[in-house]
């Protein structure tokens, strides 16, 4: 019985939901013959869309849809051509409509009838109607990008760049022929990454890859994004490809250099500082870079040599001093006092004359060269220095 009901309810309703459907059809076609009020016809449109399910399933709804937003489109396209005014975010956001629009209805057009037979009816005049428009997703993204509203702009980048996948665009082949894919990609994850959003950073960045031009900025991003998602296997795997492909950018290096520090891979970091100084053996970072690593693998004379080296290309960088200072200090307490009384104290001499010139360059930096000095003065029997750093610590907290 309570089947009947329901059927008899449905045969009633169905007549009703189909009239009111061909109203509001009417409606918005007559709002568009008028050559005003596009607006009215669409939103017509996707009031009905929201209150009446059946209607999701009507093409002559999205048809009539797409109708009233191209002709927004072309009357805000010539206000802009006529550099009258118009509302440029405005704009851009008619085209992504026409874009959704078009996609569904070729997603409709695309189900297959009761005899499993496809008639796509309205996928060849849609698509070479959109194909003129299909730029204006990137120049959307562009623009929100200047505006630094970076949501919307990755929002029009993933728009353009997923409409080359559309089947509606099949016939272009889009992601063979389209050179300006990669570019948008790089701006998506771009867009992502300056959001600090690593899922959005890493979503395009096999695309953004191929950018080639811009390839070395897609690699730093995405080891960032490693990097905020704690994943310490990709993030150093990301600076290793970096390091390995651009060892002159400036990001790779020295965080590469610090992640093999911190795992304790001190002749990983000593080969890459290397591998590093056989492109530019006259770079400072570099230099530095291998100095503070022998130094830390108690390779104390040639921890000296390379911080000379580096001294002699800049003598006010003061963390060479420091390195060649606190070698020397090291290499003199590893001498016996009694054996090697003359040498020990030379390297002392020679720690004190480093040591200072570093307090000298970094005076800020007490920390550091306090309690080196402390040690230099003490073993050196200079009682009047020795006196000034005794009374620095103590006041030091």
């Amino acid at each position: 019985m309570r089947s009947v009901v329901a059927l008899l309810l449905l045969a009633m309703i169905t007549p009703c939901l189909t009239w009111a459907q061909k109203k509001e059809l009417s409606q918005a076609r007559t709002y568009i013959k008028s050559g005003k009020d596009f607006d009215k016809a669409e939103r017509l449109m996707t009031d009905l869309l929201k209150k009446d399910s059946a209607s999701r399933d009507n093409k002559k709804v999205y048809l009539m849809w797409l109708e009233a937003v191209q002709k927004q489109y072309a009357q805000a396209n010539e206000r802009l051509y006529l550099k009258q005014k118009q509302d440029t975010a405005a704009f851009f956001d008619l085209t992504r409509r026409m874009f959704i629009i078009a996609e569904t209805l070729d997603s409709l057009d695309m189900r297959p009838d009761k005899k499993g037979r496809v008639n796509l009816e309205y996928r060849q005049k849609h698509a070479e109607l959109l194909s003129g428009y299909r730029v204006n997703l990137y120049n959307g993204g562009s623009f929100f990008v200047r505006k630094a509203n970076y949501n919307q702009a990755f929002t029009y980048y993933e728009d353009y760049i997923n409409s080359s996948k559309q089947p509606l665009f099949s016939a272009y082949h889009y992601e063979e022929s389209d050179s300006r894919l990669p570019e948008a990609a790089y701006w998506a994850v771009y867009s992502g990454y300056i959001m600090k959003d690593p899922v959005l950073t890493l979503r395009y960045r096999k695309l953004a890859l191929r950018d080639s031009s811009k390839a070395a900025f897609t690699l730093m991003y995405i080891a960032e994004a490693r990097r905020w998602m704690k994943d310490s296997e990709l993030y150093l795997a990301t600076l290793e490809e970096g390091f390995r492909r651009y060892p002159t950018f400036h990001y790779f290096f020295p965080r590469l250099m610090d992640e093999y520090s911190r795992i304790g891979q001190m002749e990983k970091a000593l080969a890459t500082a290397d591998s590093a100084l056989s492109v530019n053996d006259s770079n400072k970072l570099f230099l530095f870079a291998k100095s503070t690593v022998l130094l830390r693998m108690e390779r104390w004379a040639d921890c000296i040599t390379y911080s000379e080296r580096l001294i002699q290309l800049c003598d006010t960088l003061p963390e060479p001093y420091f390195n060649a200072g606190t070698a020397y200090l090291n290499l003199a307490e590893k001498l016996e006092e009694k054996k090697d009384k003359k040498l020990r104290r030379q390297a002392f001499q020679r720690s004190q004359a480093y040591m200072e010139r570093y307090r000298q360059l970094a005076p800020e930096e007490k920390g550091k060269w306090a309690p080196a000095l402390y040690r230099i003065y003490l073993n050196l029997n200079l009682g009047k220095q020795f006196d000034e750093i005794d009374r620095l610590l103590r006041k030091t907290p």
